[in-house]
């Protein structure tokens, strides 16, 4: 008996029907039966099902002989289920990767529960995802599983048979099955919830809703789109014939009333012909099973009522004045906007005839995000070792609260702001200054750049199609020749931003200055991080990090990290910054920033790692015993930095970064033929790695179980690759620039050599298994204690 029927459906989805199979069958967890059922489609859905079944035994074909409607069609699916829970999955639509794993841990871990819902993200053919806007109905906090009269609000989830896993024996004992017609989902979703004697929920999408074009129920006008009133009758019967259910009929009379709205205002539904027929049999129904006690907002109620009354030009006449209203709105917000617009440039270019201020500072970083990367580790040190300049952070005003209550703080956008810019001499950005900034004489523009540059970048991308799709070269050049200066960590970006991005400014090869924060962690610090992301005391914490691909559509996840936590053990944590759907900042963690994957070549994107966040704020733990945390949120990249005990990445520059710690570094180079095509590099990993590489997935489990990520190979790599790329991250790099630039000084704080700078500070007090050993240090030996629980080793 396999763990899972997935009963797939298929009529006339010959276009789609493989990637959907596929999905199903390249599951992580492959404990299921696929049942696709054949509706008598008239292209080649049954032969493509028939070629799936001949090459895997887990596949069953089912031919209908004549078509009876995806109603009937899951029912003769059902009919030959065998396993404990059903998955419905529609033959255009696709199973995300390691879907079926997670809904498997999720059950266990609910004590099998008769339902379990989970979530979806809509897919677009731009191969844009998004996810369900009601995804918080599915948050997995509070006591589970659950009765729905404790968590009402699943109701008002897409009434679909696709985002839920209900267990074979109770839906054959409560005698579920779908009715034919449109809408068929209706009549069998709301007797599940019902029924259920426990429910639970997986806040996690694990299907892919294909928005086809043409060719959907729900986008073909008809008159089977009449048939959404049996169905509903289908509803109110099944409460007549259970009076334990009674209490629901108010909160399913309102939602039948926002389903027929919804049916009579969509124009891809009805033909204008049936749309009297349809109104005038809506407003039976609505006085038919009408039950008072429902609240709904006014909007909403005055929908009701003209359902109810029949007022179908009251109706047309309401819609109407909408309308017009919201277009009226439209139309005079544009001049408004335009005269804001002329008066900012006007007041810009007042302000630019005043003197320059020579005490004042305006830092930013890209996308107008909170305070932090390099920009923010410059403004600590103008605010301690040039306390004579005023500084100002220019952030949305979403992000004020993490701006230092020293710091003044600017909305872009705003009169202050460009006053800001006109009058103020320093100006520090890490990415492409405001397209309206004219540089004044005298003001002094510093470029921190977003990182050690690894994949390609500016104008080495001409060349790199994939990679500069939408590159504007002109603001490129531009914007380098507005700069005066440009933070170099190394004497490798020096010589490759120079190239790149060419223009008469000045390199300050002193450092990266928001890897200072790394030098000057203390233990106690570090235990901080750590607890408020969840990180169990005593365990290794591995910080995933994976690149974006460019020549990939949509991303997808190269590891699965949920086995990869099983197989290494419960001592092992995974941070995980490259989750499907997650929001890691990309300057750090190699998302690309716009369709260049640079700053400053487009016109901006998901701006850069930046403010410390309130304690768990952006962290979500996955399943996988919670030992896998989602860090996609987290908007500090240098704290998850602190609290890992090593890395785990591609082709992401937060190696650079983190060499800086002198923590284990190790390279999973899947497809490094494919991006090396698609953007390419400017270090050659495979012969100068920072540490172990591993090949795939079951060689990274080997690195680890073997302990050749914290080995003496390890620490030679990681030396060599911190001596060629870290020579001046001692803590001091912000330091060196504020004295350089602001204060004039030509005889800077000597880098402390790193043969004699202070180990920093170490993630936890670690027990054999998780000491990282200094360059040239000894490496401990473990004991049989200290040994991978699942592997021995």
């Amino acid at each position: 008996m396999p763990r899972f029927s997935v009963i797939v459906p298929a009529y006339q989805v010959q276009a789609y029907l493989h990637a959907c199979l596929e999905s199903v069958l390249s599951q992580s967890y492959p404990d299921l039966e696929l049942v696709v059922v054949d509706d008598r489609s008239p292209d080649a859905c049954g032969a493509i099902a028939d070629e799936f079944a001949a090459l895997d035994p887990r596949v069953r074909v089912v031919h209908l002989s004549r078509n009876r409607g995806l109603g009937p069609a899951r029912n003769a699916g059902l009919e030959r289920a065998r396993g404990d829970y059903l998955v419905f999955l529609d033959g255009d639509d696709t199973l995300a990767p390691h879907a079926l794993r997670a809904v498997a841990d999720r059950l266990k871990e609910t004590g099998e529960p008769d339902v379990l819902v989970y979530d979806y993200a809509r897919s677009y053919r731009t191969g844009e995802t998004v996810r369900n806007r009601a995804a918080a109905h599915l948050t997995e906090q509070g006591p589970a599983p659950f009765r729905l009269a404790d968590r009402p609000g699943l109701l008002n989830l897409l009434m679909v048979a696709w985002n839920k896993a209900v267990r074979r024996e109770f839906a054959e004992r409560a005698g579920l099955a779908f009715p034919p017609g449109y809408y068929e989902d209706t009549p069998w979703t709301y007797p599940v919830l019902l029924s259920a004697q426990s429910v639970a929920t997986l806040d996690r999408v694990c299907v892919h809703y294909r928005q086809r074009r043409t060719g959907s129920i729900l986008g073909t006008p008809s008159e089977r789109h009449l048939d959404v009133f049996a169905q509903y009758d289908r509803v109110f019967a099944f409460l007549d014939a259970h009076p334990e259910h009674a209490r629901w009929r108010p909160v399913l009379y309102r939602r039948m009333a926002d389903h027929l709205a919804t049916v009579f205002t969509r124009p891809d539904r009805l033909p204008r012909p049936l749309r009297a027929e349809f109104l005038r049999r809506a407003r039976a129904h609505c006085r038919r099973y009408r039950v008072p006690g429902a609240p709904a907002p006014l909007a909403v109620r005055l929908r009701h009522v003209l359902l109810r009354l029949g007022l179908r030009r009251t109706w047309a006449a309401l819609r109407l004045a909408s309308a017009l209203r919201r277009r009226s709105a439209r139309g005079a917000a544009v001049p408004l906007r335009a005269v804001r617009r002329a008066a900012l440039r006007l007041h810009y270019r007042v302000q630019r005839l005043l003197p320059l201020r020579p005490d004042r500072a305006v830092f930013a970083v890209a996308g107008g995000r909170g305070y932090g990367c390099n920009p923010g580790a410059l403004e600590e040190a103008f605010r301690r070792l040039a306390p004579h300049v005023r500084t100002a952070w220019a952030a949305e005003r979403v992000h004020h609260h993490t701006v230092p209550p020293a710091t003044r703080r600017l909305t872009p956008g705003t009169a202050a702001y460009w006053t800001a810019l006109a009058r103020s001499t320093y100006l520090v950005h890490n990415s492409a200054f405001d397209a309206g900034l004219v540089r004044r004489r005298g003001q002094v523009l510093v470029q921190t750049q977003a990182g050690t540059p690894l994949g390609r970048m500016g104008l080495d991308l001409v060349e790199r199609p994939a990679a500069a799709a939408g590159a504007d070269l002109g603001r490129l050049l531009r914007e380098t020749g507005r700069w005066d200066y440009v933070v170099c960590a190394n004497r490798h970006s020096a010589l490759t931003w120079e190239r790149v991005h060419p223009g008469g400014w000045t390199a300050l090869e002193y450092g990266q200055p928001r890897t200072d924060v790394f030098q000057r962690a203390r233990p106690e610090d570090v235990a901080r991080l750590r607890e408020t992301l969840g990180i169990p005391r005593g365990t290794v914490a591995v910080l995933y990090a994976p690149v974006h691909r460019d020549y990939r559509r949509t991303q997808r996840a190269v590891l699965d990290l949920e086995r990869l936590v099983r197989r290494l053990g419960p001592r092992f944590t995974v941070l995980a910054l490259g989750l499907p759907g997650g929001g890691a900042p990309p300057s750090v963690r190699g998302d690309r920033l716009d369709a260049a994957g640079d700053p400053l070549l487009g016109a901006g994107g998901r701006p850069a790692a930046d403010a410390d966040p309130l304690p768990g704020a952006g962290v979500r733990v996955t399943p996988a015993g919670g030992r896998v945390v989602d860090v996609g949120g987290h908007p500090h990249v240098e704290s998850l930095c602190l609290a890992s005990d090593v890395l785990v990445t591609d082709y992401s520059p937060l190696m650079f970064d983190y060499a800086g710690l002198d923590r284990p570094i190790v390279l999973h180079a899947a497809e490094p033929e494919a991006y090396e095509e698609a953007r390419g590099t400017y270090v050659d990993l495979g012969s100068f790695p920072p540490g172990p590489v591993a090949r795939d997935e079951d060689e990274l489990i080997g690195v680890f179980a073997g302990g050749d990520w914290q080995g003496a190979r390890s620490a030679r790599l990681r030396a060599a690759f911190r001596e060629r790329f870290c020579p001046y991250d001692d803590g001091r790099a912000a330091e060196r620039v504020v004295r350089r630039v602001v204060l004039g000084q030509t005889q800077l704080p000597p880098v402390v050599p790193l043969d004699a700078r202070r180990p920093p500070a170490p993630a936890v007090a670690r027990s054999p298994l998780t000491t990282v050993p200094r360059s040239g240090a000894p490496v401990p030996s473990a004991t049989a204690s200290d040994r991978c629980p699942s592997t021995g080793s």
